[in-house]
């Protein structure tokens, strides 16, 4: 078995075993948290993609516009009118984005599967949201740099996903159980995340953490 050389959401070498559920491995870092899957065992893109057209993402649902309310409310709250936003990897059914178009903020959509818009990572934003995403993430640090890199100064980014807590229930957790969801985290993994990026970090709700951009550069 190899053993991968750092974790893949803060860069820091030597995981550690974590668990093994039947023929998966997973790890975790004892420095930001994370479990994750060894990398060796991710899916691939055509089963990646297959997976995720089996979502019911209905723009026009309204219990999914529930669901996604819980990011999308606090995450209003805090932007201000006319923002330009981007939904980063918001899926073959774009519901945040609609939601928030409606709330009168411009938007941009890029998905690697569905909106692959090249020209949609060549600008700036003032806030971006990743609603059910970032589980998804092969390699999380240059996402979140890439993401850092689309922030203008003081813009948001909205994080939702299913805070992993408990341990003995990992097995059997059925957010493990999606074949596509390879990292998982904590509140204490996205305070790093965060910390290291000179962002503040906040959650406003259960499996929901805001993160801000740094105004200005330090001195």
């Amino acid at each position: 078995m190899s053993v991968p050389e750092s974790c893949p959401v803060c860069c820091v070498p030597s995981p550690v075993p974590f668990m093994e559920v039947g023929p998966l491995r997973y790890w975790k870092c004892e420095t930001c948290e994370a479990r994750f899957l060894d990398p060796a065992q991710h899916p691939a893109p055509d089963v990646e993609r297959a997976h995720y057209l089996t979502h019911e993402n209905d723009p026009a649902d309204q219990r999914y516009r529930a669901f996604l309310s819980k990011l999308a409310t606090p995450l209003l709250a805090r932007l201000a009118p006319g923002s330009s936003g981007l939904d980063y990897g918001c899926g073959p059914g774009p519901a945040l984005a609609a939601m928030l178009r409606e709330a009168g903020h411009e938007m941009a959509l890029y998905d690697p599967f569905f909106h692959p818009d090249e020209k949609a990572l060549a600008r700036s934003y003032d806030f971006i949201a990743c609603t059910e995403t970032i589980e998804h993430f092969h390699r999380p640090a240059d996402e979140f740099d890439r993401l850092h890199n689309l922030l203008r100064p003081g813009g948001w980014l909205g994080l939702m996903t299913s805070f992993q807590t408990d341990d003995a229930r990992f097995a059997d957790w059925h957010y493990r159980k999606d074949p596509t969801h390879v990292v998982f985290y904590r509140e204490e993994t996205f305070r790093i995340v965060a910390a290291w990026r000179g962002w503040t970090c906040e959650f406003p709700a259960p499996n929901i953490c805001l993160v801000r951009k740094a105004t200005s550069l330090p001195l």
